[in-house]
């Protein structure tokens, strides 16, 4: 059993915010990440609180859950009846997929700790 706290430290949220790539795709919320990171400087400690309550409480909000699945035609293709003619692109929820990098971190810590793939 591993013991991950549910506590979020401000450093990692914002080190994760800041890592988000600007250009992408907009989300559900319709946040580019470039305008996410910006406004980090101002509102990381009420998304570190707000995510921490998550955590702890295990209540996920419903809005972090949905998304949006399009599908592209890959350029260049032949045969457009061949499922592999087509890319998936899901968009997100900003704060989810930061909360999902998150938690992706932790995983992946606590498989090296336990070195759980060997």
């Amino acid at each position: 059993m591993f013991n991950i706290s549910p506590t979020i430290l401000t450093e990692e949220i914002s080190k994760l915010i800041r890592s988000l790539l600007n250009g992408k795709a907009l989300g559900l919320d319709s946040i580019l990440n470039k305008v996410l990171k910006v406004a980090a400087l101002v509102i990381v400690k009420d998304l570190v609180e707000a995510a921490s309550y998550c955590f702890a409480s295990g209540i996920i909000l419903k809005s972090l859950k949905e998304f949006i699945t399009i599908v592209l035609c890959k350029e260049g293709k032949k045969d457009y009846s061949l499922l592999g003619s087509y890319r998936l692109i899901t968009l997100k929820n900003m704060l989810a997929k930061v909360l999902e990098k998150y938690v992706a971190n932790i995983i992946s810590k606590a498989v090296e700790e336990h070195r759980l793939l060997l």
